[in-house]
């Protein structure tokens, strides 16, 4: 399902751990677990589940940032993260 325009990061990183659609409300993960969630990790922050996503071993000193990393998975350049992530269809 591609994503709704106006949502934020947490509603995107949620449709994406979710293989496309929107989760209930009672299933509805804060941005943190929702990025482990659709990158196969736990216990992870953001930025370090997004990098480990977009290549499995990626080490923490090439880490890239929020919108960087985003942008990578999205297979775009010079977009915000949730503008990135509003563009993946899973």
């Amino acid at each position: 399902m591609p994503s709704v325009p106006g949502l934020e990061i947490t509603a995107e990183l949620n449709r994406l751990a979710n293989g496309g659609d929107y989760p209930s409300r009672n299933l509805f993960l804060a941005d943190q677990g929702a990025a482990n969630a659709w990158a196969g990790t736990s216990g992870l922050g953001i930025i370090a589940a997004l990098n480990i996503k977009a290549s499995a071993g990626r080490q923490p000193k090439d880490y890239k940032g929020l919108n960087a990393v985003c942008n990578e998975l999205a297979s775009t350049t010079g977009l915000s993260a949730v503008a990135a992530l509003r563009t993946i269809n899973v």
